[in-house]
């Protein structure tokens, strides 16, 4: 209902002239809009998750907003050294992408080429090293795939349950037990993808096809490496996508995102995002040690000269963001409507590749 009540606000004042008042108004000019998005569908993702991936013609249709709305869209490191010296473009915007999934590569750089558009990538890069599919994504994506049948977890895992996958507590519930399961168990990658292939062959779902096309990998050190060369803005999201509320295992985190961004690009980075957009006082004072000048949150609202360059705002816009609502937010007008803090489901999870938030030693 709340988001009905905005949607239908934001047309009326669209229709009224306020997003172009707002739109060439000194306040917006003195902001920026850092944009954030996580995956650009190679088939059906975004049915999946709209949270996590939109597809191609979506990622498309945004990219002609901003074009219509005539914003500026800068380099990231651009964008933040213009807002500092009070010097921004109007409606200035940058583009970020969390995680480096494959599709990055193979769907949304091509249409970034096609306009010609400056882009961040915020890569984790443990998983750069293996080439198969992030377990906790392709364990969700399986279930959704299979939710026309029953799935009998006492074939796979020894727990003698069976949940009816079209309904969608049941596969939450699924997806709980077969995480857990592995997590448990501290199953190796090889272990973890054996009972992805598992799953995959018990739903019936084609896993080498999905694998062959790249479905929830990462990118590899090549491609990478082809990114960087393409003028993309390799950046730091942590090696195994976690924050551990330790100092000596926060900065090997850093140390070995960095190296290995170092390593496939030959550039050192300095900008960081905060997985899951979790962050503390004691990260905040960690990373100004390791000289990081910029940290993304996805918090959303829009940038000015007085936010902590380690606390920056970022939209993270999703399928379920209505065109209505994301001009909105190209105006700035958006960010002046209360809004219901939202949970997103965002990226790899912490389980899957490292321990979760508040991990010690």
């Amino acid at each position: 209902m709340l988001k009905k009540l905005k949607q239908a606000t934001l047309g009326c004042l669209k229709t009224l002239g306020v997003f172009t008042l707002a739109q060439n108004s000194k306040w917006r000019q003195n902001r920026l809009l850092i944009l954030a998005y996580h995956g650009i569908s190679q088939e059906d993702e975004h049915l999946w998750n709209p949270d996590l991936f939109m597809s191609p013609d979506y990622f498309r249709g945004r990219i002609e907003l901003l074009k219509k709305s005539g914003c500026a869209i800068l380099s990231l490191g651009e964008a933040i050294q213009r807002l500092y010296t009070n010097d921004l473009p109007k409606n200035c915007v940058a583009l970020t992408f969390d995680d480096g999934y494959y599709d990055f590569y193979k769907v949304a750089l091509p249409i970034l080429k096609e306009f010609n558009l400056p882009a961040t990538l915020y890569l984790t890069t443990s998983y750069v090293y293996y080439n198969l599919p992030c377990f906790d994504a392709i364990c969700s994506y399986v279930l959704w795939k299979g939710r026309n049948t029953t799935l009998d977890l006492g074939e796979i895992i020894g727990e003698d349950e069976k949940f009816d996958l079209s309904i969608d507590a049941a596969r939450v519930a699924a997806y709980d037990r077969l995480i857990g399961f592995a997590w448990k168990r501290k199953l190796s990658e090889e272990e973890k993808n054996a009972l992805a292939i598992e799953l995959s062959r018990r739903l019936k779902i084609d896993y080498d096809a999905l694998c062959a096309k790249r479905i929830l990998h990462l990118l590899n050190p090549v491609e990478v490496r082809n990114l960087a060369a393409e003028g993309i803005d390799v950046q730091l999201h942590t090696h195994n996508h976690r924050s551990p509320l330790n100092r000596r295992l926060f900065s090997k985190e850093i140390e070995d995102n960095r190296n290995s961004i170092r390593e496939m690009t030959g550039s050192w980075a300095t900008h960081f995002c905060y997985p899951k957009g979790n962050f503390t006082d004691e990260l905040i004072s960690w990373l100004e040690e390791m000289k990081i000048r910029t940290a993304t949150t996805c918090d959303p609202g829009l940038a000015n000269h007085n936010s902590n360059p380690l606390l920056l705002p970022r939209l993270v816009d999703t399928t379920l963001l209505s065109p209505v609502e994301f001009e909105g937010w190209l105006a700035g007008v958006s960010a002046a409507l209360p809004r219901r803090r939202r949970t997103y489901n965002l990226g790899i999870s912490e389980q899957e590749i490292g321990v979760a938030i508040g991990a010690s030693e």
